[in-house]
């Protein structure tokens, strides 16, 4: 059930006329951008690691078969006041100009024994418990400078604070493979991939999926309310007048308000132009990481852009957008460092929205709240919340050892 006349929630794809309406209230988009029907501007702009989380629960519920993917061009960082590809494999640390030449031998040594690295395998350990030493000390192991750190932490790692460098180091190292294995998965520059036409194609595929087995979906329920019995359980959800009866509650924050507290704000701001991301080798499609301590911030800032190559917009135009955890009243200045980087805007949009987490206990209310979306450009962080979600509501841990290959991704023609 859902009180939007469009599947999504938070997460869905606008076209120009309705990102118009959702900003920009009556006025009516220029005709220079085009035709309204070619864009598809994602709410919640997020890449797909290719061999992560949410590419395995595609496939181990067989969504793949309404979806195409394509491979996405290029992982940036920004180091020292540029933009630099975000090498990932020993052979890229050698040819990074993101480091001086004894640094690059230092992290040619460091991503050799994260590649080697197997679980199972104590001979590939090096002498060290990954599960009782920290990210810190084996970083310190193999002396890698802060620069280094801040760009595998957060553009490789894809850590989105550096409280990990405390923590034992094995999620940490877990996190690099699976960079590394992704971005060697489809022949692109990135470890990413994108639906064609937008993520707002991921919730109608599910909702096709979910028909198959006997769901049903309704949109356009104005005041949706859920409904407790004298104890506090949930027992069904109420829309103009009409009572839907259920055993469990499944929703976002939004929908039950008192049962959730905010814990922190995004700032986006959403931009239309008709150029890639400058120093980006012209990638159609891209993700740039731009780690805290390099703008003097505490949270990363993401820039994201995808174009016509997704088919999310017009031949010749581009959609980028701007994310980060606000730590201001002022989204505008706060995303001025990464609008900065984008070159010449013909439009742009700013967004903000509260993140709410759920306090309360399923087990008392049967209701089963998830977290709202970050500011990140990838979905692991998502992917957490909705497997613990799974998890609470079955019982069960959801088996992810799928057949990766079941989900392929054609390369740029």
């Amino acid at each position: 059930m859902d009180r939007n006349d469009y599947y999504g929630g938070a997460s869905t794809s606008l076209n120009l006329t309705q990102l118009w309406k959702r900003f920009r209230g009556d006025d009516k988009p220029p005709e220079s951008l085009g035709s309204s029907r070619e864009y598809n501007v994602d709410m919640i702009p997020k890449f797909m690691m290719a061999n992560g989380g949410l590419v395995r629960v595609l496939i181990h519920t067989d969504v793949t078969k309404y979806l195409n993917f394509k491979a996405v061009d290029g992982s940036f960082v920004y180091n020292k006041k540029k933009i630099y590809k975000v090498p990932a494999t020993d052979v890229e640390a050698l040819k990074s100009p993101l480091m001086g030449l004894f640094e690059k031998r230092r992290a040619r040594k460091f991503f050799i024994y994260v590649q080697d690295f197997e679980e199972n395998d104590p001979k590939s350990h090096e002498g060290l418990d990954l599960n009782k030493v920290t990210a810190r000390e084996v970083i310190t192991k193999y002396g890698l400078e802060d620069d280094t750190i801040d760009f595998i932490g957060h553009a490789l790692a894809l850590h989105i604070d550096d409280s990990y460098l405390d923590e034992p180091a094995m999620e940490f190292v877990k996190k690099m493979k699976l960079y590394a294995e992704s971005l060697a998965r489809f022949e692109g520059g990135s470890p990413y991939i994108y639906p064609l036409y937008g993520l707002g194609e991921l919730p109608q595929a599910f909702a096709r999926l979910s028909a198959v087995y006997g769901g049903t979906y309704m949109l356009n329920k104005p005041e949706c309310q859920v409904k407790f019995d004298d104890n506090g359980n949930a027992i069904g959800v109420t829309s103009e007048g009409e009572t839907a009866k259920c055993k469990k509650v499944v929703c976002d924050p939004s929908y039950l308000p008192d049962k959730v507290r905010k814990v922190g704000k995004v700032a986006r701001a959403i931009c239309i132009m008709s150029h890639p991301i400058p120093d980006t080798n012209d990638s159609h499609s891209v993700q740039v990481i731009l780690p805290q301590k390099q703008l003097g911030r505490k949270s990363d800032m993401y820039l994201f852009c995808c174009s016509y190559a997704h088919n999310v917009a017009p031949k010749g135009k581009f959609i980028a957008f701007v994310s980060t955890e606000a730590e201001t009243d002022d989204p505008q200045v706060e995303l001025k460092s990464g609008i900065d980087l984008l070159g010449p805007l013909d439009e742009i949009f700013y967004d903000t929205y509260d993140r709410y987490v759920p306090t309360n206990d399923h087990q008392v209310d049967s209701c089963y709240i998830s977290s709202s979306y970050d500011a990140t450009t990838h979905f692991e962080s998502t992917v957490q919340d909705v497997l613990a979600m799974y998890t609470k509501i079955t019982g069960k841990a959801l088996d992810l050892s799928v057949d990766l290959s079941a989900a392929s991704a054609t390369a740029e023609e």
